[in-house]
């Protein structure tokens, strides 16, 4: 998309009131998220994401923007930020070959909220060859701790796909969290303190061919026995998913 705008909505959540505003234009709601709503195709493509009061736009087409703009500001009272820079926890860095997405105010701020601003680097999210299970170790006086950071830590994978599988090995263990799979947590905190800005690409120019590439780690699981898989989905070099 060449255009990428935030806006914000003054002192208004997201509604039905607006979900009929924006239907009312032509947007159709996704039944997948009903947070998205597109219109049009081709190079009169739109997409916009509500979440809260804040909105995100894109498009290849300007006039089209600044006409749903336009639309919005009438219907509602909204405040245009231009170019999107930062849209929950996402920080987007603009240029002429493409656009740069990372979320490094997130990983500071969970960085400091666990009190490891001074610790030291890990070089890999996971030893090598680690395989957590549920019985060793003893268990976390209080798991709601280790929740919270392997939620967050979730979230990070938005935009870091290195530390995809250690949160997910975490994941298995959110009902009763041993001290292991803390000390694994934190050893992913530790190796993102040594690369916070690390970034996804997206390039101006796109092929818009979509590729996928899986594998699979045969019976691995220490616990069920099961396979655990692992997949790239690229639209034209940039990772999707």
């Amino acid at each position: 998309m060449k255009s990428l705008y935030g806006l914000k909505q003054a002192g208004r959540q997201w509604n039905k009131e607006l979900t009929a505003k924006l239907q009312s234009f032509g947007f159709h709601q996704s039944a997948f998220d009903h947070c998205l709503f597109t219109i049009g195709s081709g190079n009169d493509f739109l997409a916009l994401l509500v979440y809260a009061d804040d909105l995100l736009i894109t498009g290849a087409n300007e006039e089209r923007i600044i006409a749903v703009k336009q639309f919005m500001d009438k219907q509602f009272t909204i405040k245009d930020l231009g170019y999107v820079k930062y849209f929950m926890g996402l920080e987007f860095a603009r240029s002429e070959k493409g656009m740069f997405l990372n979320q490094r105010k997130c990983i500071l701020d969970i960085l400091q909220d666990a009190g490891l601003q001074n610790a030291k680097i890990a070089t890999y999210p996971l030893p090598k060859g680690l395989k957590l299970g549920n019985e060793v170790g003893e268990l976390l006086q209080n798991p709601d701790k280790y929740r919270w950071l392997v939620g967050r830590l979730l979230y990070l994978g938005l935009t870091r796909p290195d530390i995809s599988y250690a949160t997910q090995q975490q994941c298995q263990f959110m009902q009763a969290p041993r001290r292991t799979h803390w000390d694994a947590a934190i050893l992913v905190l530790k190796y993102l303190k040594g690369c916070p800005s690390k970034s996804l690409f997206y390039p101006s120019n796109n092929d818009l061919k979509l590729r996928a590439f899986c594998d699979a780690d045969w019976i691995s699981c220490p616990i069920s026995r099961k396979s655990i898989t692992g997949f790239y989905i690229f639209l034209g070099p940039s990772l999707i998913s």
